[in-house]
């Protein structure tokens, strides 16, 4: 009985494999899970009839055919079941169709087994993302088209009244040039977004003293602040030796947040420039005394082309692109940007920077490439 028994196992062992070998070589889901029903069912029932032709008497074959029914029930709802996880399929399928076709909004229907949940989970996820990366760049597109047609528009007419000797060139040649300055600052300012897009931005990092950073940027408010009437102030606290930075960089986050705090600051209000240590960053922080910010404005502050208070739609303050500029080069130091409301009223903007020495290396690391991509 024991050479009986091993041979019909070894006979099984090698049926099994070789059907599994030819399944494996189906060319649709679908014909796997059917062959892989009907393999888990036939071996089975095959090695029990061969069992039953060498070991049973012929009245026991009756015991095979009940075995070969239990078999084909068996079969019939395994088949039952491949065919439902086939239609779960479909429909799972048809959503990344239809967005390589360009529809953008579709998403996979959630439900079913919960491994096919996870993946149209991951997939409508990848999908919001795509989205709101396309979104952003036709805002681009459609911001810097409009901003870019202001300047061209202006030179363009004085130029044609210079023409038709309306005007004598001198008259707007300090006009020209802040057309051409105001053109040049957005085109500066459309190639290092794009560079920070990219991750091909190079950043000279360094320590730099934190009391160096917060001089520098306080002398260029002044101006701006002296001209509105804002008081400015640093608030640096104890422990705040350096911080690793490409100190240019840094520089032009500082201007961009403190103008936009002296701009959104009443007469006679006040803006402060605080430093504190935060374990192994450092943490800055431009306080303005202004009316605060919305809540859509706390959310989107940091887009591209997001200017969302009616000042600045009605002077035209700025291109929308410097607060996502500054977001992109604090992130590409390795830092974070966030902004939230002061009690009882103003603005706050926190960025944070690594603290000390740059991996152990007192002169920094030079020509560091930037981090991730900006938009989105």
């Amino acid at each position: 009985m024991i050479t009986e028994t091993l041979a019909v196992g070894v006979a099984a062992l090698v049926a099994g494999l070789g059907l599994a070998a030819v399944l494996s070589r189906g060319r649709t889901l679908r014909m796997q899970l059917i062959g892989l029903a009907a393999l888990g069912v036939s071996v089975p029932l095959l090695a029990v009839m061969l069992s039953g032709v060498l070991m049973f008497s012929g009245r026991d074959l009756r015991v095979l055919g009940w075995a070969s029914v239990a078999a084909s029930a068996a079969f019939a709802g395994a088949w039952l079941l491949s065919r439902r996880i086939r239609q779960q399929i479909t429909r799972l399928r048809a959503a990344p169709a239809a967005v390589a076709g360009g529809d953008l909004s579709a998403r996979a229907p959630r439900g079913g087994a919960a491994e096919l949940d996870e993946l149209a989970a991951g997939f409508n996820a990848m999908a919001d993302r795509l989205e709101e990366l396309f979104d952003a760049r036709r805002r681009l597109v459609a911001w810097a088209g409009h901003d870019l047609r202001s300047p061209v528009a202006s030179l363009r007419l004085m130029i044609e009244a210079v023409e038709d000797g309306l005007a004598e060139p001198r008259e707007f040649v300090t006009r020209m040039r802040g057309e051409v300055d105001a053109l040049g600052a957005m085109i500066d300012d459309l190639f290092e977004l794009a560079r920070l897009d990219a991750g091909d931005l190079r950043l000279d990092v360094r320590v730099e003293p934190a009391a160096a950073l917060v001089e520098r940027a306080l002398e260029r408010a002044r101006v701006l602040a002296g001209a509105k009437g804002v008081q400015v102030s640093a608030a640096v606290a104890p422990g705040t030796a350096s911080v690793c930075c490409a100190p240019e960089k840094v520089d032009r986050v500082l201007d961009n947040l403190l103008a936009n705090a002296v701009r959104h600051t009443p007469s006679h209000g006040r803006v402060t420039l605080g430093v504190e240590p935060c374990g192994d960053e450092v943490q800055l922080t431009v306080e303005d005394s202004g009316e605060g910010l919305s809540n859509e404005t706390l959310t989107r502050m940091f887009d591209h082309f997001w200017r969302g208070d009616a000042s600045r739609r009605r002077d035209g303050a700025g291109a929308g692109l410097g607060l996502a500029i500054a977001r992109g080069l604090v992130e590409a130091q390795g830092g974070r940007i966030w902004a939230e409301n002061r009690r009882p009223s103003g603005a706050r903007v926190v960025f944070t920077l690594p603290a000390g020495a740059v991996s152990g290396t007192p002169g920094g690391n030079h020509d560091e490439p930037a981090g991730a991509p900006l938009l989105g």
